[in-house]
């Protein structure tokens, strides 16, 4: 049996500790990826979970696995159908998808994990247990708010078969930014993949109209709480957030997880409706 790697806590943060073992806990992980710390803050929040879910309100972990599971599948959809063959994962933190995704795709893909240095230094010691790095599963170093220099993500871009199909992922990021910021962010990654013939972006975002009711309102602070942060909800609807996609230079759409349950078996559809996943493209220049 693997034990959890020994990992320095001031690396990573609450929900990354937190997220690794939920995925875990729910057979989308490797127990190499769960932290001791992210087993505590698992347990100690497993009763108001179950209590929650059983009176059918939204919860942590529903939301997350939404999101999670929503990734997941729009990027499969996307390398089955030949459309994509690069990945590129920015602020991947202990998320295990890059190994599943190597596990089950071989060297047909290439994914790169990409993060800050503390971050990485926690995923480089995991995937060594795991069998190591590859030249189709490696890590990079990225500052998602660089506009330039070897750790941008057009640096990261730059690197890559400008032939290919590539896609990138955000999972957990943009709603800890403020707008501005996010947009700048969403710049960058358009003009990172308009070099590509094929592109793909794909994130989450939480919205004001999907949380605008008492309770949930209390449930956004409670997660912005165990955060340690704001977690910003930058639009009032999806087509509010669909215009500023278009303004940043991606075209796309937001896709609520409700509608994909039929493909998802056993999704909290309370905690799925907290949040919507970003399918965008990058628009031609």
């Amino acid at each position: 049996m693997l034990r959890s790697p020994r990992s320095r806590p001031e690396s990573i943060s609450p929900t990354a500790h937190y997220t690794g073992y939920v995925w875990l806990a729910n057979g989308l992980s490797h127990e190499a990826f769960a932290t001791r710390t992210g087993r505590l803050f698992y347990q100690a929040l497993r009763g108001p979970n179950l209590l929650a879910h059983k009176v059918h309100l939204p919860t942590l972990d529903g939301m997350l696995l939404a999101r999670h599971r929503v990734i997941d599948l729009r990027l499969a959809q996307a390398i089955d159908a030949g459309e994509i063959d690069q990945i590129v994962e920015v602020a991947a933190g202990l998320s295990p998808r890059g190994w599943r995704f190597r596990t089950r795709y071989g060297d047909r893909i290439t994914y790169i994990e990409a993060d800050l240095p503390g971050m990485l230094e926690n995923k480089r010691r995991i995937l060594a247990r795991l069998g190591g790095e590859t030249p189709h599963h490696r890590t990079m170093e990225v500052n998602a708010l660089a506009a330039s220099g070897e750790t941008s993500i057009d640096a990261i871009c730059a690197s890559l078969d400008p032939r290919r199909g590539t896609a990138i992922l955000t999972e957990g990021l943009v709603n800890y930014f403020d707008t501005p910021t996010m947009m700048d962010v969403w710049r960058r990654f358009a003009g990172a993949l308009r070099r590509f013939p094929r592109n793909l972006y794909l994130s989450d975002l939480i919205l004001r109209e999907d949380n605008h009711s008492a309770l949930v309102v209390g449930f956004q602070w409670l997660l912005s709480a165990f955060v340690r942060g704001r977690v910003h909800r930058h639009f009032d609807s999806a087509g509010e957030a669909e215009d500023a996609l278009a303004a940043a230079g991606l075209t796309g759409v937001l896709l609520d997880p409700r509608d994909l349950a039929f493909e998802l078996p056993g999704l909290e559809l309370a905690g799925a409706g907290r949040v919507r996943i970003v399918e965008a493209m990058a628009s031609a220049s």
